[in-house]
């Protein structure tokens, strides 16, 4: 909160110049090709023709920047001031190249278009701030040839990216998710809710108290997420499997276990037991039907199998858990 009141390093719009302005266009045409090509590395191995698709973006960031720095030579010279993005207030930033790594094929392609919008924006901003008008026609034809690259990004999908092969892509990049977040967030889902059904029941059958049952649910949870999630993050690294990031599946699994024991814990944080066992038993039924749901959905399991798999091991367990603690 403090930082806003010092005065700020960047520079306003309404100061630079036409000769700054210039640079700073010339700096962020080079920049967005050099994103693209990027992108087009990191999506060469899995989605070739839109890996094509990113090399001809950068090419005509390219030309525009040549075209710019032809302009800027014929109007103030050889010398180019160094003026970045960075440097000018409110100016749309740009993420730094190690957290657009590995991105997914529709969020390259989100991040291409929304690029461009911001490039047109931004044009169509500084064009009010000039008066001259040779600069001004200037800004104007950039704003027009980036809100051309729009259509032109979409003619070189249509030239590279044929139906077939971008429903090949497509499917690729569900597959992906699906080995990535889907497949261990499933596994940590049905281990946290079936496996904590036991013990949850179990302590609350045999002590009645609700706090307890809670702390005992909420430990085994937590632990349970724990442990899945370092399990899955460890014993794979994804680069032969193909299914991504260690990181990410770790946390969709243990995220996903530790939602699925809480699910049915945190109803005994109502003090009267019979209310909260029984808002307990509601919320396990719909556990159960949402992990055959995504089975069915994602895994392609049969729905009745899953049903059978899911439901009915899982009152099964809950079954057990009860009769333990009513022994107790």
């Amino acid at each position: 909160m403090f930082t806003r009141l010092l005065p700020s390093s960047r520079r306003p719009f309404s100061s630079l110049s036409e000769e700054e302005i210039l640079a700073l266009a010339i700096a962020s045409e080079e920049e967005d090709a050099r994103i693209y090509l990027g992108y087009a590395d990191g999506l060469r191995d899995h989605y070739p023709a839109s890996a094509k698709v990113f090399e001809d973006m950068a090419e005509v960031e390219q030309t525009h920047k040549n075209s710019l720095i032809e302009i800027f030579r014929a109007r103030f010279g050889e010398r180019i001031p160094l003026i970045r993005r960075e440097h000018v207030q409110g100016f749309y930033a740009r993420k730094p190249d190690w957290l657009r790594k590995n991105l997914p094929l529709e969020t390259a392609r989100a991040e291409a278009e929304a690029m461009e919008q911001q490039a047109a924006r931004f044009y169509r901003e500084v064009i009010k701030q000039v008066s001259d008008a040779s600069t001004r026609q200037l800004l104007g034809d950039l704003a027009l040839a980036e809100e051309g690259h729009e259509d032109i990004a979409r003619m070189l999908t249509e030239k590279h990216v044929s139906t077939e092969a971008k429903g090949e892509e497509d499917e690729n990049a569900r597959r992906q998710f699906i080995l990535t977040y889907v497949q261990p967030g499933l596994a940590g889902l049905m281990d946290g809710s079936v496996s904590t059904l036991a013990p949850i029941f179990a302590a609350a059958f045999a002590t009645g108290d609700t706090w307890s049952t809670f702390l005992i649910g909420l430990s085994a949870s937590v632990g349970a997420g724990i442990s899945m999630g370092f399990t899955e993050a460890a014993h794979d690294d994804g680069k032969i499997s193909g299914r991504g990031s260690p990181i990410k599946r770790g946390l969709a699994s243990g995220i996903m276990t530790a939602l699925g024991g809480l699910g049915h814990a945190l109803p005994y944080l109502i003090p009267h037991f019979w209310t909260a066992t029984i808002v307990a038993a509601i919320v396990v039924f719909f556990e159960l039907w949402a992990i055959a749901f995504i089975q069915n959905r994602y895994m392609e399991t049969p729905f009745m199998r899953a049903v059978f798999q899911v439901v009915f091991g899982g009152s099964l367990v809950l079954a057990a858990g009860i009769f333990i603690g009513n022994a107790g």
